[in-house]
């Protein structure tokens, strides 16, 4: 884990409010593993002083080399003055960070459920396992059709599935309906989004009876990334205090609720 300044390489609004920031990858986050985030810092100087976690969403070999992505809404100061960088600019970064999803060996089939900006990590997750030749569903939930990752920007392998709160895309509806219909197929679940979609999806696998694993990345306010903090702690069912940035943000769905 270091910290450094990267070059920005390409800046764009990819869909509705979200925005994709691909960035010079240094050779300390070539190890990486999807669902590891790092921490942006953003402003020219220290105000605002903390950073923001994003989760690294993509990697690729760029003109000059390696390069990685992160993928967030524009929702306020922070992300209005990170999508408003251009190629050449410079963002501080620290990272890679916390513990990434950690997919079995010999399994095949592998659902993917992200709610909302969600799916950020699961894209490069879904990169990944298609790499791996494994079966791979990717399961997306939105309010509308403009919060959900497009179906042209994914590996032609993956299947989509898609679930809008208004119908404008997909089924009418939230995620649980054909997480529950899928979750039998599955030989292994990952997840991201709110935690109400993991208390959901939670009781959906406790009701069927399959003890199959679901690892969910945790969203949480992090000041410091690097649990020193405890501002992003949460409360296991079975007692005690686990640090999303440190114990996780992956954590099993069964540990939690």
């Amino acid at each position: 884990m270091r910290s450094l300044d990267v070059e920005v390489t390409e800046s764009a609004r990819l869909y509705g409010d979200t925005h994709v920031l691909w960035m010079t990858r240094p050779p300390h986050l070539a190890n990486a593993t999807p669902g590891q985030f790092v921490m942006v810092y953003i402003g020219e100087h220290t105000d605002p002083l903390l950073g923001r976690a994003f989760s690294i969403h993509r990697t690729r070999e760029g003109e000059q080399g390696p390069e990685f992505a992160v993928l967030f809404d524009v929702v306020g100061r922070g992300t209005e003055w990170l999508s408003r960088r251009e190629p050449g600019d410079a963002v501080r970064v620290v990272g890679p960070l916390g513990r990434g999803f950690e997919p079995r060996e010999r399994v095949q089939r592998m659902l993917l459920v992200g709610g909302g900006i969600g799916c950020a990590p699961l894209i490069w997750l879904a990169d990944r396992l298609i790499e791996e030749g494994r079966e791979v569903t990717l399961l997306l939930g939105g309010r509308t059709e403009a919060q959900i990752f497009p179906a042209a920007q994914l590996p032609p392998a993956v299947e989509l599935i898609a679930t809008t709160e208004d119908g404008s895309l997909g089924t009418r509806g939230l995620v649980t309906k054909p997480f529950e219909e899928l979750l039998p197929w599955s030989d292994q679940v990952f997840a991201c989004g709110p935690n109400r979609m993991f208390e959901a999806m939670h009781d959906v696998a406790r009701r069927s009876g399959l003890r199959k694993p679901i690892q969910a990345l945790l969203e949480g306010t992090m000041a410091c990334g690097m649990g020193i903090c405890y501002s992003c702690a949460v409360f296991p069912r079975r007692g005690g205090v686990r640090l999303i940035c440190t114990d996780g943000p992956m954590f099993d769905l069964r540990d939690l609720y």
